[in-house]
């Protein structure tokens, strides 16, 4: 009998390492997909099959999958990430495989299409407008009025998300946007949509079935970079229930419903109001922490419906649990960085995880990419776990040596920092 595999396409450095754990667990034998295998370390360290294919061409794609029925029996199909997510779901229609809709998911990562789908269903989203060069997005950002939030129309990880408080502040980003410093998948659109202001909620969703509801705290302005997330969020009845009631109705406005989904919701003076979809798993540290307070295996359930089982959402937990973001607070060389084993060690962290090693250069951007590493605690209660947290983050240390500033052709290349979500304030740099 052919050995049973779960296809994967492309990867992630959050997510990717927790599907290729999971499926052999399930008696699946993972393959990644990729343009380029070498981007993802984890494929080599845990011995992961991965072949080198133009995954934005669906016909090299389907070739490959078919080359590949000649060996596996295909059981499903699926990724990490949100990029190629459509892409899946196209593949799974071309061999018959449990999916998602490729029309809706497509519809949902274009951030424009999204909100103009969700407001016509009556979901509460802020105003939005969408421009493509300087002079529409100043002239949106008048009709709206400071201060904005400016952001590509497709995209993740708060990449390119920033809020502009002024005009100076609007021309600035606006020319980094479309200066050719982000990188653009498809042509250049950006959204310019009002200020929500509010606490920050996530409602993880499976199906139809709300799994749970936690909290955020983003970084200071002008940049939207968590610093620390916990399940489950301390809500009243009413909170939970209108939360809920908003996601469910994303999920009927914009056709999803099938596997995973996570939506953003800021709670403002009138209530929620949604500020992303996104059809996919939220990553890492997310399904951790989810597993840890529920008792829910996100990714293992996932994949069971890829692969057409039946999947347990049974929530078997029933604690806090939550992370801290370690962020650096400058860039430069990063010339140490420790204090993880003693973090580890303290009674109530679950994890601790670091994704930077000595001598790796630190350039921030205001996004995911900016994370160093977390820490993730589990406790009865909410006050607890932030106890716990606090002071693992204080046993973690390190330092940075800023660039020198004879001039930018001094500086070391600028890779990006692999990265999930925030720090506590007052770690030391040279």
């Amino acid at each position: 009998m052919a050995k049973k595999a779960l296809i994967l396409l492309e990867g992630s450095r959050y997510n990717g390492p927790l599907y290729v754990q999971a499926a052999p667990r399930l008696g699946l034998h993972p393959i990644t997909l990729s343009a380029d295998p070498a981007r993802y370390d984890y494929l080599a360290a845990e011995g992961i099959e991965a072949i080198r294919v133009d995954t934005d061409n669906l016909d090299a794609l389907i070739r490959e999958c078919c080359r590949l029925r000649a060996t596996y029996d295909i059981a499903g199909i699926t990724c990490a990430g949100d990029p190629f997510y459509a892409t899946v779901g196209k593949l799974c229609r071309y061999f018959d495989l449990p999916g998602p809709n490729p029309a809706s998911i497509e519809r949902c990562c274009d951030k424009f299409t999204q909100r103009q789908l969700l407001a016509e269903t009556g979901v509460p989203v802020p105003a939005y407008r969408v421009a493509a060069n300087e002079t529409e997005v100043e002239s949106s950002a008048a009709e709206i009025g400071f201060p904005v939030i400016v952001k590509p129309a497709v995209g993740s990880g708060s990449r390119g998300v920033r809020l502009c408080r002024n005009v100076d502040e609007l021309a600035e980003h606006t020319a980094y946007l479309l200066g050719g410093k982000h990188r653009w998948r498809s042509s250049p659109r950006i959204l310019v949509e009002e200020f929500a202001q509010g606490p920050s909620y996530s409602a993880q969703i499976m199906g139809n079935e709300i799994i749970g509801i936690g909290t955020g705290d983003v970084g200071p302005p002008p940049h939207f970079v968590y610093r620390e997330f916990a399940f489950p969020a301390e809500l009243t009845d009413d909170e939970h229930r209108s939360i809920a009631d908003v996601s469910l109705s994303c999920l009927r406005a914009l056709g999803l419903g099938w596997g995973p989904t996570n939506i953003e919701v800021r709670w403002t003076e009138h209530g929620p109001v949604v500020i992303e979809v996104n059809p996919r798993l939220a990553g890492s540290p997310t399904p951790e922490l989810v597993q840890l307070a529920y008792g829910v295996d996100l990714i293992t359930e996932h994949i069971k419906l890829v692969i057409g089982d039946e999947w347990d959402l049974r929530r078997r937990n029933s604690q806090t649990a939550a992370v801290r973001f370690l962020v650096p607070d400058r860039d430069g060389t990063l010339d140490w960085i420790g204090g993880d084993s003693q973090a580890a060690a303290i009674s109530g962290v679950a994890e601790v995880k670091l994704y930077v090693e000595a001598k790796t250069p630190i350039v921030r951007k205001g996004d995911s990419g900016d994370w160093i590493g977390y820490v993730i605690a589990a406790s009865p209660t909410h006050a607890q776990a932030e106890a716990v947290l606090q002071r693992a983050v204080d046993s973690i240390d390190w330092s940075i040596t800023p660039f020198s500033t004879f001039g930018e052709q001094e500086q070391p290349p600028a890779p990006r920092v692999p990265a999930p979500s925030q720090v506590a304030p007052g770690k030391r740099s040279s």
